[in-house]
């Protein structure tokens, strides 16, 4: 069936093919274009070969570049100011304030009990919050500079720790002068 078909196609096309023989040296003309794009297509390959290819280093380089510039961006915005950084001044009070905030949380800690464990916590937590607002506070002073006005604030920020730790400290020795008494009118009862 297909067979006929092709030959139906052949009977159809008869008389319309071009039989004549091409002009002379039509062979000759054809293998000297064929050599010739050969050549020049050689030439091409010897010339991309031989060249220097300078694009994975220049994208090498923009990566380098790109990286530099990520990671001095983020060292220069991790530098935030402190007391410290005002003046020497201020270094010793930021000094002094850390110390005896830290003494005092030791001591605060040391009173944990079963009677204290409440108000302990409270503080801790109160402790923290003034923490955060501190650092917020650095925040401002790098972004303003020697702003008077942040500098008093991260002093009064300082001396509101110190008060809380104080007053909590008073609390539990209260709580424990009540117990005690507690204890000595029911061991005389």
């Amino acid at each position: 069936m297909e067979n006929d078909r092709i030959d139906d196609l052949f009977n159809d096309l008869q008389g319309e093919f071009d039989i004549n023989e091409p002009n002379g040296g039509h062979q000759q003309r054809f293998l000297n274009k064929l050599n010739a794009d050969q050549l020049t297509s050689d030439v091409s390959d010897i010339k991309s070969s031989s060249g220097f290819n300078w694009k994975p280093f220049l994208a090498i380089a923009a990566s380098l570049v790109i990286c530099f510039t990520a990671f001095t961006a983020i060292n220069s915005d991790s530098e935030v100011m402190d007391l410290a950084s005002v003046s020497p001044e201020m270094s010793e009070t930021q000094d002094f304030f850390t110390a005896t905030i830290e003494t005092e949380l030791k001591k605060l800690n040391q009173e944990r009990s079963p009677l204290t464990q409440q108000i302990v916590t409270d503080a801790l937590e109160q402790i923290k919050l003034l923490e955060n607002d501190y650092e917020d506070l650095k925040v401002s002073l790098t972004e303003n500079g020697n702003d008077q006005r942040v500098i008093y604030a991260m002093i009064s920020n300082f001396q509101s720790r110190i008060d809380i730790l104080n007053v909590v400290l008073e609390e539990i020795e209260k709580i424990k002068q009540l117990n005690t008494n507690t204890d000595e009118t029911t061991n005389t009862i």
